[in-house]
């Protein structure tokens, strides 16, 4: 188990598995559902995502005789001519092939049932999460489910509900029942709950001060922020419940 992230092997996925990719040199990083036949199921912004003016939007719908190009996993090119790049006209719900997916960066396995140390140690928000996940068969329904709906997973926030969010119900059938400030995200809940922030405000007086409180100032400031990553982690945040998957919807208000 690393602490940065897990890094996989293509060739050891599994339907069902929620993997990332990070993008822009580890700056951020991309998720999906891989539902088998080297196809990924992923949420993105409907105006980056990949259209393709072949496709009949409303009536299409996918299963897992899945068109190949005769490409393999190692050649980088796209796996398949057909269905890479589906999605419903007004939704940000896409399949891409893996290659496709992955990009020029390396694949990586989200971590769920991860203990609450081991959870809160990793160096990154969004790789890692304390809930259990749901049998692979219940998790790849729910993503071809969203990936069929007109509506798909909502409108894309990148803060409030993101591809980190969609991966996550899609395991788990778990969404915030309120409206906060920060989705389930683990990667945006991260960043929000940040030590350097008030550290930066309140850490660097105290320790021109005095070397020793500015060093209790610091201490209480990181354990602040990892009581706060681990309150806001989606296995034991008392604001989600269990949403069946054709109640995304209006459970979501679209």
């Amino acid at each position: 188990m690393g602490y940065l992230s897990h890094r996989v092997d293509p060739n050891e996925l599994k339907p069902g598995d929620h993997i990332y990719t990070w993008r822009a040199s580890f700056t951020y990083s991309h998720h999906g559902i891989y539902v088998g036949e080297d196809m990924v199921v992923h949420f993105t912004a409907p105006e980056t995502a990949s259209s393709g003016s072949r496709w009949n939007f409303t009536s299409i719908d996918i299963g897992f005789s899945l068109q190949k190009s005769g490409q393999n996993r190692d050649s980088g090119s796209c796996l398949c001519t057909y269905y890479c790049g589906f999605r419903q006209s007004e939704s940000g719900v896409t399949v891409s092939c893996l290659n496709c997916f992955i990009g020029t960066g390396s694949l990586y396995l989200y971590q769920y049932g991860v203990n609450k140390c081991a959870h809160v140690s990793k160096l990154r928000g969004g790789t890692s999460t304390t809930a259990p996940s749901d049998p692979p068969q219940d998790v790849i329904d729910r993503a071809m489910y969203l990936l069929n709906s007109e509506t798909g997973f909502g409108k894309y926030n990148v803060v409030r509900n993101n591809c980190e969010d969609f991966a996550l119900y899609c395991k788990t059938g778990l969404l915030v029942h309120v409206k906060p400030a920060t989705g389930s995200s683990g990667q945006v809940n991260f960043l929000v709950n940040a030590p350097w922030k008030p550290a930066l405000v309140s850490v660097l007086p105290k320790v021109v001060c005095s070397t020793t409180m500015g060093a209790l100032a610091v201490g209480v400031t990181v354990g602040t922020h990892y009581w706060n990553r681990y309150k806001t982690d989606i296995g034991v945040r008392d604001d989600v419940v269990k949403v069946k998957v054709e109640d995304v919807g209006p459970f979501r208000g679209f």
